[in-house]
């Protein structure tokens, strides 16, 4: 039998910079230890063995300027550590997707399918990418996030300091979201906002779901009927919050869910929508409208709708449902 070799890396103290004040526990954590699988890192985290001034912190906590970081003596399993790259087909698709780039921040056009950072189940997200590429790339942070089957408008930042910019305009509203989706169903009002607080991490059926609940965090979005087919409607969407799945919990709480979505959508109308050659959610970042932490001038980035939609909506304009 194969001795597993491991090599230990010891306790230390970390004491928190300005360069990585604002910037999540968690994310720091996995940078900081590079090869340690994730779950290791969310397990220290739950069980307290990640310190901040002597204190336990959840994984959303944000690093603040003179914190003091306690990470726990871990070890690393040397046979087991991997050293492949993302394909280069994969770095090509994420660098073409760029919209724009400054000294401060990268806008791509986020393809479906891909997750923004990698998970139990996918090897490789937009960030991990990006790093491969090494050079101005591998010190990129995301500024948010969206979903895996989720397309459109994605920020990352360069910096730290350019990170906590980004964060504080999007948590005063200073960020303008816009999104457009096929919900099902027709709406016929120029207008509908939806004010419902939204819960994270509920379980149902053993599946981890938002639900609208009276003691969630505040959300509002706002649907705008774009355009409406024999049973469904080309929506607008803005978001006034910012909260996980909010558009597509919403849009089913008022009986009009995202088709294609798996999670939260209607089966029937999904299996409908798929025969006619949906073969993703749709749901997709169009713009965003925001000032440029670097030189403050306002920016306005579109991220055009794939061939692919646009071709289902022409087809949708001549088909039975």
């Amino acid at each position: 039998m194969n001795q597993i070799r491991t090599k230990k890396v010891n306790s230390k103290q970390i004491f928190v910079t300005r360069e990585n004040a604002g910037q999540r526990i968690d994310n720091f954590l996995i940078r900081h230890f590079g090869k340690i699988p994730k779950s290791r890192i969310y397990q220290m985290l739950r069980k307290g063995e990640v310190r901040i001034n002597s204190g336990r912190i959840k994984q959303t906590y944000k690093l603040a300027e003179g914190d003091i970081l306690r990470v726990p003596p871990v070890y690393l399993d040397e046979r087991g550590e991997s050293t492949s790259t993302p394909t280069r087909a994969l770095q090509e698709k994420i660098i073409n997707s760029i919209l724009f780039e400054d000294e401060g921040l990268i806008i791509i056009n986020k393809p479906p399918g891909i997750v923004v950072h990698s998970g139990s189940d996918q090897a490789y997200g937009v960030i991990e990418v990006f790093r491969s590429l090494g050079g101005r790339y591998a010190k990129l942070e995301l500024a948010h996030r969206l979903d895996k089957d989720t397309s459109g408008c994605l920020i990352l930042a360069k910096s730290i300091p350019v990170l906590r910019q980004l964060h504080t305009s999007m948590n005063s509203g200073a960020v303008a979201k816009s999104y457009c989706a096929l919900l099902a169903g027709r709406i016929t009002k120029k207008e509908i906002t939806v004010k419902a607080a939204l819960r994270k991490n509920t379980a149902r059926a053993g599946e981890r779901v938002v639900t609208v609940d009276k003691n969630g965090r505040s959300a509002t979005t706002i649907f705008a009927h774009e355009r409406i087919f024999k049973t469904a409607t080309l929506a607008d969407i803005k978001l006034l919050t910012g909260r996980t799945h909010q558009i597509r919990v919403h849009s089913a709480t008022i009986g009009h869910p995202v088709i294609g979505d798996l999670k939260y959508g209607d089966r029937t109308i999904n299996r409908e929508y798929r025969k006619l050659g949906l073969r993703r959610m749709f749901l997709h970042a169009k713009t965003l409208r925001f000032q440029s932490p670097v030189n403050q001038q306002q920016l306005l980035v579109n991220a055009p709708l794939e061939q692919n939609l646009i071709n289902f909506l022409a087809l949708l304009s001549d088909s039975a449902i």
